[in-house]
């Protein structure tokens, strides 16, 4: 049985945040992520993270003072009456899953947080809508999809996290690196979502709204897919050095983008 999705009242604002990319090396950008988290969402009843809450997580035992800070604020922020839910990305896709022979919990427990499937229905102020992360969406991409699917397998992951946490760390930090590389080699479109992709999974959930995040391609863009009219809303993505990153608050079935502070 298809189980009915979350219902989130009109007169409940909700904020959305994804691709934070926190970092011990980005500190900035820690500061300016969390004073927006503590300023805004005790103000939310419901606060969505869609994914890359970190610019590499390589299992839930590496969890370091600047994640344990961030878990922190958000377990403040649920006790405060928000519901807190999280998704993972494609940088930290092996959040929340268990280490073997590591008994400290998953990292959303301490969040106090939900963690979401990928994508994940819900009917926003009335209207069905589809959240996701977005990597799934850009399947021009064939490179990343096949990676795609291998890290996603189970034994794969397990296969690494059997791994120590040193050598887990020096793996991710190769791979970071030879992402970034090839980001600066690839064509633009093909880091971008696919139309028939996003028109397909909207399809599946009967979503005439989707949200996501991913591209660093923040946008509002509306069409018509024969007889509906549908909306795509792309997130931001975090980096103070550049400006860029605020929450996006859903009030009164629409969206409401909140300005930074001035620095």
């Amino acid at each position: 049985m298809t189980q009915a999705p979350l219902q989130i009242a009109r007169d409940e604002p909700v904020l959305f945040a994804s691709d934070l990319h926190l970092s011990v090396q980005g500190r900035a950008t820690v500061d300016d992520a969390l004073e927006q988290i503590a300023r805004h969402a005790r103000q939310a009843a419901h606060l969505f993270l869609l994914g890359d809450l970190f610019e590499m997580w390589v299992g839930d035992d590496g969890a370091d003072a600047m994640a344990a800070g961030f878990a922190s604020l958000l377990t403040t922020v649920a006790k405060a009456g928000t519901r807190v839910w999280m998704m993972r990305g494609n940088r930290d896709f092996l959040l929340d899953v268990p280490v073997p022979g590591f008994d400290g919990g998953a990292f959303s427990q301490h969040c106090g947080a939900t963690l979401l499937t990928d994508p994940f229905s819900v009917s926003l102020h009335g209207e069905a809508t589809l959240l996701a992360h977005g990597d799934a969406l850009c399947t021009d991409d064939l490179v990343y999809q096949q990676w795609r699917q291998t890290c996603r397998n189970p034994a794969w992951q397990q296969g690494l996290l059997a791994r120590s946490l040193a050598e887990r760390l020096v793996i991710g930090r190769h791979a970071r690196e030879s992402s970034e590389a090839g980001k600066r080699e690839m064509a633009g479109a093909l880091m971008d979502v696919n139309q028939g992709a996003v028109d397909a999974a909207m399809d599946g959930a009967g979503a005439s709204l989707l949200i996501h995040g991913h591209t660093h391609r923040p946008g509002l863009h509306r069409w018509q897919h024969g007889a509906q009219s549908r909306t795509r809303v792309v997130l931001t993505d975090w980096d103070a050095s550049a400006d860029r990153g605020h929450l996006l608050r859903w009030e009164n079935g629409l969206p409401r983008p909140i300005e930074r502070l001035a620095r």
